[in-house]
This record gives C-alpha cells, structure tokens and sequence, in this order.
C-alpha cells in the first residue's frame, strides 16, 4: 500500500530475454533484452498507461506480467502472491482474474467458431456453469459491451473491426476478471470507432471496479484515460507519474520528444512550438548500448550517462524518471 492506495500488481526487477541461437546445433549467441529490469505498481482501480516507440517491449511486458512470457528474472505479484511460485493449477486458478485485451480483433478471434463458442470458452476451460447457464452470461456479456444477444450464432468474419473488439471485450470479462491488460486496443481501428471502444473500457472500469494496464501508442488517448504514465524506452522504464504531471512537466529526454510530436487542435499553438526530433534509430535490444540506453540519441546526455545505466527515482513527488541529467537539473548535483 502506498499513498492510501493498493497495489494489485507488483512487478520488481523483471527482465524477459528471448535468446538468439545460430549454426547448426543452434547454440545460444546471445538475447534479445524486451524487458530489461523493470519495476513498478498498479493500483487497485486505476489506468497505468504504457507508452513508448515500436519495439520498446510494452506488449512483451504485459504479457510476461500476466504468465504468457515467463520472467527471465524478477518477481511479479498479483493480489500479494508471486505468481512464479505458483504451481500450473494455482496459476491456472489465479489467471482468472488477468485477462488481455488483444491488439488486433481480426486475428485475436477463431474465424471457425461462433459468437457464442468464442465468449464462453473461458467458462468451459474453467467449468463454469452448465450449458443453459453459459448461455445467458454470453447474453448478458454481449448487451454489457453493447452488442446484440441475438448475433451470439454468428461468425467474426461478420462483424466489423470495432465490433470484434467487443467481442474481445466481452471474452476478456467472462470470469470476472479484477486486472486487464488492454494491448493496444484500439490501435487497429477506425479514428471514428476508437472513442467508442475507449468510452466502453471506461463505463465498464467503473461498473466492475477494473484495473487496467493500458498499452498504447496514441497519447492524446492515454491523456484521456490514464490516471499514471509510463514511458518505456527499449526495455526499460524512464519516467513514471500522473498523468497531468507527466504532460505538463516531462522531465526526461525521451518523454519531451514523445510530447512534442502529439498535435495540437489550436494552430496558433501549433506554429509556435518547438519539435524535438531525435537523431538516429533505436538501438538493437540484443546489443544495447552502455549506460543509459537513450544515450546514442538524447540531445542533452553527459559523461555520466555513457558509463552506467541510471537508476528509476522519484526526483519530483510521485514522479520518477531515470535520468542523469534532470537529477542534476532537478538535484543540483554538480
């Protein structure tokens, strides 16, 4: 607990390397570092965000968080247990309650199985219910996220893109689940759709008491739903904070050039500011570099920053960024 709030997730130092194998008897040369020693909560009932480029390893760390990846190192905890302590029914068990929203509703769905067959199979794989009873929670679930009951016999292929979300939604709530991490949920779909999809995920943390962990690239929308931001930068975490702080007052290198990219509707605003455009590609995650990983393309790093990795801190309250140069800015370190 911290701050009056409680921790529902708990994830300490975790770090899920893929190796790399080569030649013929596929010996190991090496990893590639997705998630390379992170650290943070989630609270009960909040929105953390999870912002970052293409290739950051957001969606490899929601899925290591929920048990599809296991930890190369670290501990995660759900509700107080480690989940990499429990045994395959324990987990089984607990996974009921962690649930994911995929990116992409088009091939998140089996296209040979129905409405119906696809909404209840969590039920199934969880013997819940008999099969009348099964039958009327795909009911209520498909009016909850605003579908008709009556299209339970049809197909994904007969739906719209928006609409399959629903569906997704609705398969991720079938065991009432208390955490979901939503991976980029909306980034496949119509600008004219994603407000609706983001106004359901809101109606039904509110009704259902969810907590989210909300991966996303859109960050007018994260502004909107989050109540905390992270940035993740090739693996790692560096900044953590409100959602209005992080915006208003982005401390870190990465995060400022992130922010200066997002439009602004009033064009007299637009013309007077100033982009951030960093410099050179994201480096390889299997060959990253030493000390700070944004070291090959921040604007500001200093001898510091070349030889070790900086820690994540709360140099300003609630606001932890893991950078040398606003330690110094914010410290007065010299």
């Amino acid at each position: 607990m911290k701050n009056g709030k409680i921790a529902l997730v708990r994830v300490e130092g975790v770090k899920k390397y893929f190796p790399i194998h080569s030649g013929i008897l596929r010996r190991e040369i090496g990893a590639v570092k997705a998630v390379d020693g992170v650290s943070f909560e989630i609270y009960e009932g909040e929105t953390l965000g999870l912002v970052g480029e293409s290739g950051g390893g957001k969606s490899t760390l929601g899925r290591t968080i929920l048990q599809l990846h296991k930890p190369t190192e670290g501990t995660i905890y759900f509700e107080g247990q480690d989940l990499g302590s429990l045994s395959k029914d324990e987990l089984r068990r607990t996974r009921a309650r962690m649930q994911i929203i995929f990116q992409d509703p088009y091939s998140s769905l089996n296209p040979r199985m129905t409405v119906e067959a696809i909404v209840s199979e969590p039920l199934a794989v969880h013997k819940i219910g008999n099969q009348n009873e099964r039958r009327a929670r795909v009911d209520e679930l498909l009016d909850r996220v605003g579908l008709n009951p009556a299209f339970a016999n049809r197909f994904p292929h007969e739906f719209s893109g928006g609409q399959r979300q629903r569906i997704g939604v609705a398969r991720a709530l079938a065991l009432n689940p208390s955490f979901i991490v939503a991976d980029e949920p909306i980034s496949a779909l119509d600008v004219s759709i994603q407000a609706q999809v983001v106004n359901l995920l809101e109606d039904l943390q509110d009704s259902l008491n969810l907590t989210y962990l909300f991966i996303a690239h859109d960050l007018s929308m994260v502004r909107h739903i989050c109540d905390r931001v992270a940035v993740m930068y090739l693996g790692k975490i560096v900044e953590l904070g409100p959602t209005e702080e992080i915006y208003n007052n982005p401390q870190h290198p990465y995060t400022q050039a992130l922010l200066s990219a997002v439009p602004v509707p009033d064009p007299s605003v637009e013309e007077r500011r100033q982009r951030i455009i960093l410099k050179g590609e994201v480096p390889n995650p299997a060959n990253p570099p030493v000390g700070c990983n944004f070291n090959t393309r921040c604007p500001v790093a200093f001898d510091p920053c070349f030889v070790e990795d900086p820690e994540l801190k709360e140099l300003l309250p609630l606001h932890h960024i893991s950078c040398y140069y606003a330690e110094n800015e914010l410290v007065g370190n010299t």
